[in-house]
């Protein structure tokens, strides 16, 4: 049983951290159109605004459950199946690409305006300011940001081990839930803490060592 665990735990691992930095890399476009497209952006555009603010809005509005089961042929054609830790990793990126590209708009928009006035000063051109100061101002905020992603991927993917995601997840319904095996239940449940409380831990860390 302890083989079984350490292999749903290393499936868990995969998929959280795979998705994540598939996530912040899908996220960070649309954050910076809708960072640089607002009414107080750098160049306004409503259209742009409004159309990616609706997209992400939307994605954001389903519930992980039914995002699984919606983006099925979507997931065969990436992942060329529909079950496995592979298959996992593309709605668990899709949920968490809209959430992080919220954060890292609203982690951009929190940059102090004096900072961006005076960077336009000193004849700072629009990437240099969104790269050189938005961002590098921004950083700390976005790894908080990205910490609680991580927190609600292991959430969302412990429910896609329950629907053949394997992980943690899966262990958790196929034999503590499905055979009576309590023991397996806690254990999981006690190890999907123990992962959340490291994650929260490295989190505040990286935080405090940016914010310096």
């Amino acid at each position: 049983m302890t083989d079984i665990i350490l292999e749903a735990l290393s499936q868990t691992l995969i998929m959280v951290f795979a998705s994540t930095i598939f996530a912040v890399i899908l996220g960070f476009i649309p954050a910076i159109l809708l960072t640089v497209s607002a009414n107080d952006g750098l160049k306004p555009n409503r259209v742009l605004y409004n159309t990616l603010d609706f997209i992400v809005n939307t994605l954001r509005s389903f519930p992980f459950i039914i995002l699984l089961v919606v983006i099925i042929p979507f997931t065969r054609i990436i992942a060329g199946k529909t079950y496995g830790t592979a298959a996992a990793i593309v709605p668990l990126t899709v949920a968490a690409a809209p959430f992080v590209a919220r954060i890292i708009e609203s982690s951009l928009r929190e940059v102090d305006k004096g900072v961006i006035e005076a960077a336009r000063a000193f004849g700072a051109s629009k990437a240099q300011i969104i790269f050189k100061v938005m961002l590098v101002e921004a950083i700390p905020s976005i790894m908080s940001g990205i910490t609680l992603t991580i927190i609600s991927i292991i959430g969302y993917s412990a429910m896609a081990g329950a629907v053949g995601g394997g992980g943690l997840g899966q262990v958790a319904i196929s034999y503590g839930y499905q055979r009576y095996e309590t023991g397996i239940m806690v254990v999981t449940c006690i190890i999907l803490v123990v992962i959340v409380q490291i994650i929260q831990v490295l989190g505040n860390y990286f935080y405090n060592k940016l914010s310096k």
